[in-house]
């Protein structure tokens, strides 16, 4: 596989991981690919914890299934997001960004177009959907045989220098590198992003991890090896299109859109 495949491959994995154990040498890999990433003035921000204990990826599904149900019963998650969510094909062709739902239950699918708003969600939560979407999200995360805590050293990431930016910029480098390997790799990669959607849970988790104080954990992702086919959870959806080069890149001034590279068959992975 070139280079352009991975990148052209890269992808969240929503669904389940197979139960074997990340091998040493890929967990090797992975770190090491992290720290080849850029940074400002070869200030290497980034600190990283690899968890494989069981009992710590069980509690940190709880955490995250807990999460997750609290965050769609309330509806602060879909008020949030709701500008990236997308319903048919022809608004997800037109827009190239967000998230298309083309999957939900059979009992929602009448109400489509409604299911994020309040409407929506006083039917979600009459039928147990946030509880049941929650429960996923924890088997997902407890069926996952690595974690990946991803830290910044406070030192660089003081809010509001610009020693900040660098260090966040330079994290999401060293991510990248993780997550184009993990094509290489065969294996899957996700954001456990719900704890940090609702007020003391990001603490539960750092205070799990045990983080220092000259630390700041930024994000928790969840790993392993993919299976040739995965089943969809009851909510789901699609972000394979990409913007075409027109709608996000200028010439010489912004005044002027790029023309002559909208070419849609180099957008997708598949």
């Amino acid at each position: 596989m070139n280079f352009l495949d991975v990148v052209r491959r890269r992808k969240t994995t929503n669904g389940a991981f197979l139960p074997d154990r990340v091998s040493e040498e890929h967990q090797r890999l992975l770190i090491e690919v992290a720290g080849r990433a850029p940074s400002q003035l070869n200030s290497q921000p980034w600190r990283f914890v690899v968890i494989e204990n069981r009992e710590t990826i069980e509690s940190v599904a709880a955490i995250s299934g807990e999460s997750m149900t609290e965050a769609m019963s309330n509806g602060t998650f879909f008020e949030r997001y709701k500008p990236y969510f997308r319903f048919s094909d022809d608004e997800m062709e037109r827009r190239r960004d967000g998230m298309l739902f083309d999957k939900l239950p059979k009992a929602l699918r009448p109400f489509t177009s409604q299911v994020f708003t309040k409407r929506g969600q006083k039917l979600m939560n009459t039928m147990r959907v946030p509880q049941t979407l929650g429960e996923e999200n924890r088997k997902l995360v407890a069926g996952s045989p690595l974690l990946l805590g991803v830290m910044l050293d406070r030192s660089e990431h003081r809010p509001g220098e610009l020693s900040s930016f660098y260090s966040v910029f330079s994290m999401g480098a060293a991510m990248e590198n993780i997550w184009l390997t993990t094509v290489e790799l065969g294996m899957g990669i996700q954001f456990v992003s719900f704890p940090m959607e609702v007020p003391g849970r990001w603490t539960q988790i750092e205070n799990l991890l045990r983080v220092p104080d000259d630390l700041e954990l930024m994000a928790v992702y969840r790993l392993g090896y993919v299976p040739p086919e995965q089943r969809r959870p009851a909510i789901d959806w699609t972000s394979r299109q990409r913007k075409l080069p027109s709608q996000f890149v200028f010439r010489e001034t912004c005044d002027s859109p790029q023309t002559g590279w909208d070419d849609a068959s180099q957008l997708s992975p598949e």
